[in-house]
């Protein structure tokens, strides 16, 4: 299509033209006098003509054809100097052969048979990436080979592993343990559980994951948000207090069962399910578990013995001003003290990255120096509540105690996939996150098997869930961590905390754990993301908020049960009611774009262009017919009240729209119909592939005709003007 300017190239061949008619064969006397090769033929200045009459087209725009079509201009009395003060006017008239507007054909896609159909379709939804494009074309040994480094990526950098991959590997893995020591037992007693516990946590997950995991940098471990919402969901049905065995062995089979269904989400490439807990959401979800977990910790810093084991705001905030005479001024002085110690570490190692380890080492200093200080002045502290003595030994099997019938069963199920669904959410993102910045990829498919392999196998380890931390991630990052490697080492450490060190722990104060659990969860408070939801989509603002005070004021779960509804709610939302848009030519272009985003842009006279931005599903369609009748009956009152040319005809572009249904079908058969009975045309303009095929298996296109299909807006546009003007 022509699109009203011409190029220089064109001039240069008008000005051929005008040399052959003007000079003919005397044009190589012509090159030689212009060469200095001899003084006969025509004056040099008649072979200027090409560049003033370049200019001249450039300027005379006037005369270019515009999108609807003129295919002459007329060019004479043209004048041009010789540069001598002499001029030679030439008239001649010049037919230009503008390119004739060509009508493209709609095609169909190839033919395909049902099972290519449903093969194709399977493949697009469970295998995206294609996974088995690397087994192309390779011997059997070799294909052997590329599975093992598939499901064990640990045999695709093993192979090249040097001492300087090594020497960082150690140093991060030391680093990280520093943090996860303190971390492991911190987080277990925000689940409920026994301190060892995340220490077993801490030393037989990361083993699994570095043979079966993506990730160089995800370092592995329990997380506040999963402990914080097994703790709540159980301690609402057992009490470990009361029935310490029985708690025990929920929380494993809980775990359990959160592995099971995550590997289940790999192994039948299911991930997508995970996504319906959009970003807002977390957003709220995560600050709110934060708050929440922040105050439980008031318990421990001010030495409150009779606490709620509720969750929500309230009644926390009630049980803590109702038990002031429990308060102890040895805590309050003890764990605000350290707490600012932390949280000062914290922001140095926020503005100067390069001082990461002073946040990581923080922990591990405040367990050391409290655990000290408690020791030595441990006959004036006795209302400082201390962890104990805690077992020395490896992760002792716990496979006997899953719980796999009894009434309580269906609580373990509901509390495993609700932790699995929230760790495996923070485990990839992290992971993502952290490979972004190293330009390299992790496999989600082969990071929800990993974590569920190794759930699966901790709940027989004693272990409760875990994942990939975002601040041992962190860390792991900063201290330079090169595989996956790092986690080994720091499985390794804990492994020699737990055979030598355990004793050493007896002293360590909870009002200091209860420290660390704060500094720890006041980073999931992003209130910078928070306003930038609200700067950028004020319904997804919204989706947050909800999330957030449904944690803060119902429950965990609920909160999390609030996230997921809301996300499906606002896909249902778009789906339900899809973006429609008028749409006018951009001048000078064959370009047709929004209105309302581009002020320069036309409406076509007798036109109305509209377009859908969505599939045409049986939830929308019906909004879609009633929309578009009512941008037809607003076009027609504009063009009354402007005195403009009547309307006549409505084309509907359907580039954006990707899908279609039987309703959806039904539906643009239905508007056809309405419209014509209003002596008004409908035109679909550039039908997709499997819209256009299901429109043809429909039999829908011959009540169209020959001009109700198009390939492009400007197609239709010029077919059915030059139609219009052909008819008498």
């Amino acid at each position: 299509m022509y699109n009203g300017s011409l190029l220089e190239d064109d001039c240069d061949n008008i000005a051929e033209v005008i040399n052959e008619k003007v000079v003919g064969e005397e044009k190589s006397e012509y090159s030689n006098n212009i060469n200095g090769k001899g003084t006969q033929g025509v004056d040099a200045s008649l072979y200027k003509l090409k560049d003033s009459l370049s200019l001249l087209l450039r300027v005379n725009r006037a005369n270019t054809i515009n999108i609807m079509g003129v295919n002459s201009n007329r060019v004479e009395h043209l004048a041009c100097n010789n540069g001598n003060g002499s001029s030679i006017k030439i008239q001649t008239e010049i037919q230009l052969q503008m390119p004739t507007l060509e009508i493209h054909k709609v095609q169909l896609p190839p033919e395909r048979t049902t099972l290519q159909k449903l093969r194709h379709t399977l493949s697009e939804i469970f295998f995206p990436d294609d996974p088995l494009h690397r087994f192309k074309n390779q011997t059997c040994l070799m294909k052997l080979l590329l599975a093992l480094q598939y499901l064990f990526p640990i045999f695709q950098w093993a192979p090249h592993y040097n001492l300087s991959l090594l020497r960082s590997d150690v140093i991060s893995g030391l680093t990280i343990a520093s943090l996860a020591i303190p971390q492991g037992i911190s987080y277990a007693k925000l689940a409920n559980l026994p301190p060892i516990l995340g220490l077993y946590s801490s030393f037989v997950p990361p083993l699994i994951y570095s043979l079966l995991g993506s990730s160089r940098h995800l370092g592995v471990g329990p997380v506040s948000i999963a402990s914080l919402v097994m703790g709540s969901m159980l301690t609402e049905t057992v009490s470990y207090s009361q029935d310490p065995i029985l708690y025990l062995k929920m929380a494993f089979t809980a775990t359990f069962f959160a592995g099971l269904f995550q590997s289940s989400l790999g192994i039948l490439r299911l991930g997508f399910i995970i996504d319906f807990l959009s970003k807002p959401t977390l957003v709220g979800f995560m600050a709110g578990a934060a708050i929440i977990v922040s105050l439980q910790q008031l318990k421990g810093l001010l030495g409150i013995v009779h606490f709620t084991t509720k969750m929500q705001i309230t009644p926390v905030l009630i049980s803590v001003f109702k038990q002031r005479h429990e308060w102890s001024w040895q805590n309050l002085v003890l764990g605000f003290s350290f707490l600012l110690f932390l949280l000062t570490t914290r922001h140095i190692s926020m503005k100067k990255p390069k001082l990461f380890w002073v946040s990581a080492a923080a922990p591990l200093t405040s367990v050391i120096l409290s655990t000290i200080l408690v020791f030595f002045l441990r006959n004036k502290t006795h209302k400082i509540a201390i962890i104990g003595e805690l077992p020395k030994g490896l992760n002792p099997p716990s496979s006997n105690m899953l719980y796999f019938n009894g009434p309580y069963l269906a609580l373990a199920i509901k509390t495993g996939l609700v932790t699995g669904i929230l760790s495996l959410t923070e485990g990839i993102a992290v992971g993502r996150t952290f490979a972004a910045l190293k330009n390299y990829q992790v496999d989600g498919n082969k990071e929800m098997m990993a974590i569920g392999l190794m759930n699966i196998a901790g709940s027989c380890s004693s272990c409760y869930v875990t994942t990939g931390s975002f601040s041992r991630s962190a860390v792991n990052y900063n201290a330079g961590a090169r595989t996956a490697v790092s986690n080994i080492i720091m499985a390794s450490a804990v492994l020699v905390t737990l055979l030598f060190l355990m004793p050493l722990f007896y002293y360590t104060p909870n009002v200091v754990l209860a420290a660390i659990i704060i500094t720890a969860v006041i980073g999931l408070i992003d209130y910078q993301a928070a306003y930038k939801l609200w700067k950028v989509d004020k319904l997804d603002f919204l989706a947050c908020l909800c999330s957030f005070f449904g944690v803060l004021f119902i429950s965990v779960p609920l909160g999390l049960g609030i996230a997921v509804a809301i996300s499906v709610f606002k896909i249902l939302l778009h789906v339900s009611r899809p973006n429609t848009l008028v749409l006018g030519n951009i001048p000078g272009t064959p370009i047709f774009h929004n209105l309302y985003q581009y002020r320069e842009a036309l409406r076509i006279p007798s036109f109305i262009i509209l377009a859908v931005e969505s599939p045409i599903y049986f939830a929308n369609s019906t909004y879609l017919q009633e929309r578009i009748l009512r941008w037809v009956r607003e076009e027609e009152e504009r063009v009354k009240a402007n005195n403009e040319s009547t309307l006549k005809c409505i084309i509907l572009d359907m580039t954006a729209v990707t899908a279609i249904d039987t309703s959806g079908i039904d539906t643009l058969c239905e508007l056809r119909k309405v419209l014509d009975k209003r002596s008004l045309q409908l035109v679909l303009a550039n039908p997709v592939g499997n819209v256009m095929e299901k429109l043809h298996q429909s039999n829908i296109l011959d009540s169209f005709g020959l001009k109700g299909v198009y390939l492009t807006v400007g197609e239709a546009v010029a077919d059915i003007s030059s139609s219009w003007k052909a008819q008498p």
